[in-house]
């Protein structure tokens, strides 16, 4: 198959033509008098795009691969058997007709969500000089001081940024994570070497940007998610969704994934696979998450995965521990228009004692109902889910108090921290409520200083090993914590 593009008359619809008379596979070496374009140069560092995602002219982007700034590669290959370049899947494809090339046409149906790859689309990188960082030797801002335990863990995500190792950053919800990062992340930027923090969810990193901004604010931070602003801009310190990583390559000095065990990343070898790709040959690589699968956690007790371990919080409290309340057929109860009661008396006593609640649901199709019986009881209520336009404007209204009651999907188990709230599960039992889950959703219970105490309750109509695994892993945590001195009383 031919090598082809898209010309800058792909709007009216014209065929692509071919752009290279030379391989269009091997890169021309570079030509130090080619004065190349700093635009294109801070479009192409450290990614792979398609020729739509490059708001220049093709010929301008020929010019630069002719004198070796940039690269070509094939965003489908087969070795043998067929493979996305851009997020490794070996499965879903599709063939057809291609205007472009005018030929039968195999395209990459895992990543058809971050533009089509086909057999005739080239991946787009850049050859030249790499952008220098700022020479800054005061990146870190934030003054405030790490406990014993966090102080531990950052001394360890310090060492495997000097030493280009992985390591997995295993601590309990509200443990303060992103502060046992900080130390590493300064000595990486004093180092010249570009970080970026991947994590599976637009909200985390919503949450998040404004903390290391704050944090680090001569490093230009940057967030990416769909229809982020900051698409065409390069930093040195990302911020990112994995979903984002498709469109990076070998970028990053430093790639640090958040909640790793959560969906979709967990799921989706794609994602993990962008992960890889998007790391510089020789890369520091952290892993964080509160809840790993059993298979880290098997590999951990064989000492297979260097590891450091915070099993208590920040402000030296124990975790809360889950209580476990059966309240009948719940489906049955709002079906007749009705909150169960074990739930709606759960949910009167914050009322009076004015103190906010999530309340987290199994599935889309009954948060309306919920919400609604709420609202009969004269609360200010809402509902958030994964496809709500609104969530980002209605989870800020929880946090300034404008909402009482916030009922959410496990969109929101990760990554939203308020710091006084109450939290229940109604519909516990469902088998989206895993361990991970369960642990998560407990975990938005006692995360500030100021209030270390709350109550979480998992509504149920039988009790589920997730369940229970859930509570016994909360509970197995404050031990160690209290047995190494680290959580007071």
């Amino acid at each position: 198959m031919k090598f082809y593009v898209e010309n800058e008359h792909l709007m009216n619809h014209q065929k692509g033509k071919p752009i290279s008379h030379c391989s269009p596979w091997t890169s021309p070496p570079l030509n130090p008098t080619f004065s190349y374009s700093s635009e294109l140069q801070h479009l192409l560092v450290g990614k792979q795009l398609l020729i739509d995602d490059i708001p220049l002219l093709v010929e301008t982007i020929h010019d630069h691969y002719q004198n070796g700034y940039v690269s070509y590669r094939k965003g489908i290959v087969h070795k043998p058997t067929m493979m996305c370049n851009r997020c490794g899947n070996k499965h879903l494809f599709y063939s057809f007709h291609c205007a472009r090339c005018d030929q039968v046409c195999t395209y990459c149906r895992a990543c058809i969500m971050m533009g089509r790859v086909s057999e005739c689309t080239p991946l787009i990188s850049w050859n030249g000089p790499t952008i220098p960082h700022s020479e800054s030797t005061s990146f870190l801002a934030w003054k405030g001081t790490l406990s014993p335990a966090q102080q531990l863990a950052a001394s360890e995500v310090v060492s495997a940024i000097h030493h280009n190792e992985e390591l997995l950053v295993w601590a309990v919800c509200g443990a303060g994570k992103t502060e046992v990062l900080f130390e590493g992340i300064h000595t990486a930027l004093q180092e010249g070497k570009r970080v970026c923090i991947a994590t599976p969810r637009t909200d985390v990193v919503l949450e998040l940007v404004p903390r290391l901004q704050q944090a680090f604010p001569h490093a230009n931070a940057i967030g990416l998610y769909g229809g982020s602003p900051d698409r065409h801009v390069y930093s040195p310190l990302v911020l990112t969704t994995t979903h984002q990583l498709f469109r990076f390559y070998q970028a990053f000095d430093v790639i640090i994934v958040d909640e790793v065990d959560a969906f979709p990343y967990s799921a989706d070898e794609t994602l993990q696979y962008a992960v890889q790709q998007a790391k510089k040959p020789h890369a520091t690589t952290i892993y964080l998450t509160a809840t790993p699968n059993e298979k880290w956690q098997q590999d951990v007790k064989a000492k297979k995965r260097k590891t450091v371990r915070i099993p208590a919080r920040y402000h030296r409290h124990p975790i809360p521990v889950p209580s476990l309340c059966w309240c009948g057929n719940w489906q049955k109860s709002l079906k007749k228009g009705r909150l169960p009661v074990p739930f709606k008396q759960w949910l009167q006593k914050r009322i009076t004692e004015v103190t906010p609640c999530f309340i987290f649901i199994p599935r889309i199709d009954v948060l309306n109902q919920v919400v609604a019986l709420i609202r009969e009881m004269g609360v200010s209520v809402d509902g958030v889910h994964a496809a709500d336009e609104h969530r980002k404007e209605k989870v800020e209204q929880f946090r300034k108090g404008e909402l009482s009651v916030l009922v959410t999907t496990t969109i929101l188990e990760r990554g939203v921290t308020v710091p006084r709230i109450d939290v229940a599960i109604l519909g516990a039992e469902d088998r989206i409520f895993t361990e991970s889950a369960l642990v998560q959703i407990a975990g938005r219970v006692g995360r500030s200083a100021e209030y270390p105490t709350g109550e979480s309750t998992f509504f149920h109509y039988g009790k589920t090993n997730e369940m229970l695994k859930a509570r016994a892993h909360i509970i197995t945590m404050n031990v160690e914590a209290k047995k190494r001195g680290l959580i007071d009383g």
